[in-house]
C-alpha cells in the first residue's frame, strides 16, 4: 500500500486496471485484491492528513474517484457470481470504506441498495456488514431529488426486510441478555443505522413514508431498554436531538406539518422514551453512594467520567420531554413514585427516579414545582422513617439531599421548609455510612451558595435569624465530621456570611463563626509562649495545620470580608511560619540523609504550605490593595523570601512561588518595584533545582514559569529594574521552558516568549536584545517546531516564527544580525541574511532535503503575510520530513479548539433559552 501510494500516480498507472483484471481470475487473489483496495482507501481519505502534503492528497484522491468505475464493476462482479460467503463478507467491508467518498451516482443509479438489502440482509454472517454499508448511505447529506428517493427506497425497503425477520414487539432487553455475539452486533449496528438515517433525513421520512418511520423508531425505543450502555448511548444521542428539535417551535423546520401535527406524530414514542429515560437515568455526580460489587451500598472511589457525560444527555433529554408534556412527565414520575410507596422497590428503582427528578429543575413554574416537590420529599422522609437496614436508609438519605440540592429556587421561597431540610443535613451528618456525611456537607454548602440570604434574615416566627442560630449550636452539629467535612462547613457558613449586608454585622458574625478556632489557636501558641518546643509535636502540628485550613476555607467563601479576621491572626501566622522555618533550616543538616522526609519536619511543612495558601487566598479576595501593599506585603517578603532562599531545595515550598505570581496577579505594576527583591531571592536557587532535568520539582517548575509569564504581562519594565544577568536568565528560561517536555511549561514558555517579544518591539533597549538574542530564539523555535516531543505547541511556535520574519522583513530590527566577518558586505541586509540563515539551518538539520526543496519552503515562509497560510505551509513541509512521521494530528489542534470554542459558545446560548437545561449551580442566584 505504502509503495503504491508513491508511485500509483506517475510510475504505476495501470494498478486498478491490473488489480481488477487478477481479482476475476480467483477467489482467493480476489479477496487479497479487496483488502488492499481498503487499506488503500483508509491511508487515502482516512489518515491521509497529516502524513502527506495537501497536494499529494488531493491528486490521489481524485485518481481513485476518477478510477473507481472498475473497482465497483469488481464488487458487482463479487456480488453476482460469489458463492464464497467469506469472499462476499470482504467486499462488503471494503464497500463500506468506499461509501464514505464514492460519487452518488454508484448509489443512485445501480442496484447496489436493493442487492445489499434483498440479497444479503436476510444472511445471518452478512446482516451487520449490510447495516453497516446502509449506515454510510444514509450518513451522505444530498438534499437533491435523485438521492432522496435513494433514501426513501433504501428505508422503506430496509423496515419491511426487516421486519421478516425482527419482530416490532419483541422485549428486545430480555432478548439481549440471551443472545449471541453475532445477534448483539446487529443490534448495535441497527441502532447506528436508524440514529444516523432519522438524524439526516427525519424530515423527508415524514412526509414521504409515515408508517415506516415510526415503525423505525418503535425499534429504536425497544433497544433503548436493552442493558447495554454503548447501545444505549447511541439510543440517547438520537433522542436529544429529536426532542431538542421537537421542542424549537420554528415552523420553517417542519416542512408540510406545524409544530404540533410533529409532536403528535412522535407522541406514542415519546412515551415510551419519557419511561427509558426516567427508569435508566444516570447517576449525576452530587450523588457520592453507589452499590458496590458486593452489594453494599459504599462511598465512591472515583468519579465515571463517562456515566457523567451520559447523565448530561439524559438530563437534557428529560428537560425537553417535560417541555413538551409535563403532565405526562409528572404522572410517570408519580406512579413510579406510588410503586416505591407501596413496597415496590430496589435500591437501583428509587435511585432512578429520584435522579430524573433531580434533573427537571427550573423546568416546571414555581406553583407546579411546589406541589410535586411537596408530595415527593414528603413520601422520601417517610420512607426513611419506615425502613430498616442502614444500606437503605442511606440510599433514601442520598437522594433526599440530591433532591433538595437541585431546587434552591423551592427553597428560597419556602422558608420552613428550607429549615427543616438544613436541620435534616445536620442530622445527616451524624450519621457514619460511608458517603452521607460527605454528601451531607456538600449539598449544606450548595444550599448556603443560593439560599444564603435566608440564613441571615430574621424570618417570621423566629427570635433570630438562622445563622445565629446554627452558629450558636456549631460544635453539636460539627462534632461526628471528619476536618475535611469540617472545612466544607465553614465553608458554607462563609457564603451565608457574606450574604449580609451590613459589614458590622459581617465581622459580629464572623467573629462569632471562628471563635472556637480562634480559641484553640490562642491556647496552642500561649502554651508555645512558654514551652516552644511544643511547637515540635506533631499532634500540636496537624491541629494547628486544620485551623489554618478552616481559615482558608473561610477566606475563600467570605472573600474580602475576610479582612478583620486576617488581622486578628497575622502576627501569629507570620512568627509561626518563621519558626518552623528555622527549625527545618537548623535541622536538616544534622537530621541526616532523610531529615526532609521526617514525620516531624513534613508535619511543620504542612503547616507552612496551609500559611500560604491563606495568605493567597486573602489576598486574591481583599479590596483595600493600598492597605495590603504598606502593611502586609512587607512582612510577608521578608519572611516568604528569606525561608525560600535559605532552605534546601527539598524543603522549598513551591507554594512561595505561587504566591509571588498571585501577587504580580493582583497589584499588576503597582508591584513592579518590588520584582528584583523577589528575582533576588527565588530566581537563581529555583534554575539550579529545576534546569538539572525535565522530572525533578515539577511544582516548582510549573509555578515559577507561570511567575515569570505574570511578570512579563502586568510588569515588564521591572526587567530593567534587575541585573543584567538576570535578564540573560530570564530569556534563557523562557527557551528552557519552551523546549520542556511538560505540555504545559512548554506552552507556557512560548505564551511568555510572544508576549515578551510584543512588549520588547516598544523599548528604547529593543535594537540591543535583537542584536543579543535574535538568532539564538530564531533557531531554538525552528528546534522546537521540528522536534516531534513538541508537536501540541504548533500554533504558538508558527505565530512566533512568523513574527519574527515579519519584524525584519518589515525593517522593524535595524540592527544588523549578521556577524562581523559580513559586516563589510555592502550588498547583505537583515532579510537576505536571514533567507540564508534559514536555508542553512535546515540544510544542516535535515539531510533527507535537497538544497532546492529547502529554498522552495523558505521564500514561501518569506513572502506569505498571512498567518493561516503560513502555519499550513509550514504543516506541509514537517509531514514531508522524514524525521516528523507518525501521528500528526496535534500540528492542527488550533482549528480542533476554535471549532470547540464554537460549539460550547451556541451549546450554551441555547441551554440558556430553555428552562431547565442549565443546573441551578451553573445559573446567578437571580436567575433562578
Amino acid at each position: 500500500v505504502q509503495i503504491i501510494k508513491q508511485d500509483w500516480t506517475k510510475y504505476w498507472t495501470s494498478f486498478v486496471p491490473e488489480i481488477v483484471g487478477a481479482s476475476k481470475t480467483n477467489p482467493s487473489l480476489c479477496e487479497n485484491n479487496m483488502y488492499i483496495l481498503m487499506l488503500m482507501s483508509e491511508e487515502i481519505f482516512d489518515f491521509s492528513r497529516g502524513q502527506m502534503t495537501k497536494a499529494k492528497i488531493e491528486e490521489l484522491k481524485q485518481t481513485f474517484r476518477n478510477e473507481f468505475g472498475q473497482i465497483f464493476q469488481l464488487c458487482e462482479f463479487v456480488f453476482e457470481n460469489a458463492e464464497n460467503e467469506k469472499l462476499t463478507l470482504t467486499t462488503l467491508q471494503t464497500l463500506l470504506k468506499f461509501l464514505v467518498w464514492i460519487p452518488v451516482n454508484f448509489i443512485t443509479s445501480t442496484n447496489l441498495i436493493n442487492t445489499l438489502i434483498l440479497r444479503f440482509l436476510p444472511i445471518n454472517s452478512l446482516k451487520s456488514p449490510v447495516v453497516k454499508c446502509l449506515t454510510e448511505i444514509a450518513t451522505i447529506k444530498m438534499h437533491n431529488e435523485e438521492y432522496e428517493n435513494a433514501i426513501i427506497l433504501m428505508f422503506v425497503t430496509f423496515i419491511n426486510a426487516y421486519k421478516v425477520f425482527m419482530n416490532i414487539e419483541t422485549n428486545f432487553a430480555e432478548m439481549y441478555v440471551n443472545a449471541n455475539q453475532t445477534y448483539c452486533e446487529f443490534i448495535q449496528d441497527s441502532s447506528i443505522f436508524f440514529a444516523t438515517i432519522f438524524k439526516n433525513y427525519r424530515k423527508l421520512l415524514e412526509i414521504k413514508c409515515t408508517d415506516a418511520l415510526i415503525q423505525g423508531h418503535a425499534y429504536l425505543a425497544g433497544f433503548s431498554l436493552v442493558d447495554e450502555k454503548e447501545i444505549f448511548k447511541i439510543c440517547t444521542d438520537y433522542w436529544i436531538e429529536l426532542v431538542r428539535e421537537l421542542h424549537m417551535a420554528n415552523p420553517a423546520l417542519t416542512l408540510m406539518h406545524n409544530n404540533n401535527d410533529r409532536k403528535n406524530l412522535y407522541a406514542s414514542i415519546l412515551t415510551r422514551v419519557r419511561f427509558v429515560i426516567v427508569t435508566k437515568m444516570a447517576k449525576p455526580e452530587e450523588v457520592l453512594i453507589v452499590e458496590d460489587e458486593n452489594g453494599e451500598m459504599v462511598r465512591e472511589t472515583y468519579k465515571d467520567s463517562d456515566n457523567l457525560v451520559l447523565y448530561k444527555t439524559m438530563k437534557e433529554i428529560l428537560v425537553f420531554l417535560t417541555h413538551l408534556n409535563e403532565p405526562e412527565t409528572i404522572k410517570i414520575m408519580f406512579e413510579l413514585q406510588h410503586r416505591i410507596m407501596n413496597g415496590e422497590w430496589t435500591w437501583n428503582s428509587l435511585n432512578t427516579i429520584c435522579w430524573a427528578i433531580g434533573s427537571i429543575s427550573g423546568v416546571q413554574n414555581e406553583d407546579d414545582e411546589k406541589r410535586f416537590l411537596v408530595i415527593i420529599i414528603k413520601d422520601l422522609l417517610s420512607l426513611c422513617e419506615q425502613v430498616k437496614g442502614k444500606d437503605s436508609k442511606a440510599v433514601i438519605a442520598s437522594n433526599i439531599m440530591y433532591i433538595v440540592g437541585q431546587y434552591p429556587r423551592f427553597l428560597r421561597s419556602h422558608w420552613k421548609f428550607l429549615k427543616t431540610v438544613v436541620n435534616k443535613l445536620f442530622e445527616f451528618m451524624h450519621e457514619k455510612h460511608p458517603g452521607v456525611q460527605d454528601m451531607a456537607c456538600d449539598t449544606f454548602l450548595k444550599i448556603a451558595k443560593k439560599c444564603g440570604r435566608k440564613f441571615v434574615t430574621l424570618m417570621p416566627g423566629e427570635t433570630m435569624p438562622f445563622v445565629e442560630e446554627i452558629i450558636a449550636k456549631i460544635s453539636t452539629v460539627i462534632d461526628m465530621l471528619e476536618p475535611q467535612q469540617i472545612q466544607t462547613f465553614y465553608e458554607s457558613m462563609g457564603h451565608v456570611v457574606r450574604t449580609e449586608e451590613n459589614t458590622a454585622i459581617i465581622e459580629k458574625l464572623l467573629i462569632s463563626l471562628m471563635e472556637s478556632q480562634n480559641i484553640l489557636w490562642e491556647r496552642i501558641l500561649s502554651e508555645a509562649t512558654n514551652n516552644i518546643d511544643s511547637l515540635r509535636s506533631v499532634e500540636i502540628a496537624k491541629q494547628l495545620c486544620n485551623i489554618l485550613k478552616i481559615n482558608v476555607a473561610v477566606a475563600k467563601s467570605t472573600t474580602f470580608h475576610f479582612m478583620s479576621q486576617m488581622r486578628r491572626i497575622f502576627l501569629n501566622v507570620i512568627n509561626l511560619y518563621k519558626y518552623y522555618s528555622q527549625f527545618i533550616i537548623a535541622f536538616i543538616p544534622t537530621g541526616g540523609q532523610y531529615a526532609s522526609k521526617t514525620i516531624t519536619v513534613k508535619s511543620m511543612r504542612s503547616v507552612k504550605r496551609e500559611i500560604l495558601k491563606l495568605v493567597e487566598i486573602f489576598i486574591l479576595g481583599a479590596k483595600e490593595q493600598q492597605l495590603i501593599l504598606q502593611h502586609f506585603i512587607p512582612p510577608l517578603f521578608e519572611t516568604f523570601l528569606q525561608d525560600y532562599a535559605t532552605n534546601v531545595a527539598d524543603t522549598r515550598d513551591p507554594e512561595v512561588l505561587s504566591l509571588m505570581k498571585n501577587i504580580v496577579l493582583k497589584f499588576k505594576s503597582s508591584i513592579t518595584n518590588e520584582i528584583p527583591k523577589i528575582f533576588s531571592a527565588i530566581f537563581e536557587c529555583t534554575l539550579t533545582m529545576i534546569t538539572t532535568n525535565f522530572e525533578d520539582y515539577p511544582e516548582h517548575r510549573t509555578n515559577f514559569f507561570d511567575f515569570l509569564s505574570v511578570v512579563t504581562t502586568h510588569c515588564f519594565n521591572a526587567f530593567f529594574l534587575i541585573r543584567s544577568e538576570h535578564l540573560k536568565l530570564v530569556i534563557d528560561s523562557i527557551i528552557w521552558a519552551f523546549k520542556h517536555t511538560m505540555r504545559n511549561i512548554a506552552e507556557t514558555g512560548l505564551a511568555t516568549l510572544y508576549d515578551f517579544w510584543l512588549k520588547m518591539s516598544t523599548c528604547e533597549i529593543a535594537e540591543d536584545f535583537y542584536k543579543a538574542f535574535f538568532l539564538n530564539l530564531y533557531q531554538d523555535i525552528f528546534l522546537v517546531l521540528s522536534d516531534t516531543l513538541h508537536k501540541s505547541g504548533f500554533k504558538l511556535q508558527a505565530t512566533i516564527l512568523f513574527t519574527m520574519i515579519r519584524d525584519v522583513k518589515s525593517e522593524k530590527i535595524r540592527t544588523p544580525l549578521w556577524p562581523v566577518n559580513l559586516m563589510q558586505n555592502n550588498q547583505i541586509n537583515n532579510s537576505s541574511f536571514l533567507f540564508d540563515h534559514t536555508c542553512n539551518l535546515l540544510v544542516t538539520s535535515f539531510s533527507n532535503l535537497n538544497k532546492n526543496q529547502i529554498q522552495y519552503f523558505v521564500r514561501i515562509l518569506f513572502e506569505t503575510a498571512d498567518l493561516p497560510r503560513f502555519k499550513s505551509h509550514l504543516r506541509d513541509f514537517l509531514v514531508e520530513l522524514k524525521e516528523f512521521s507518525g501521528d500528526n494530528e496535534e500540528l492542527f489542534t488550533e482549528e480542533k479548539e476554535a471549532e470547540k470554542e464554537i460549539l460550547l459558545a451556541e451549546q450554551r446560548r441555547q441551554a440558556i433559552a430553555v428552562p431547565g437545561l442549565l443546573g441551578p449551580y451553573e445559573m446567578d442566584a437571580d436567575a433562578l
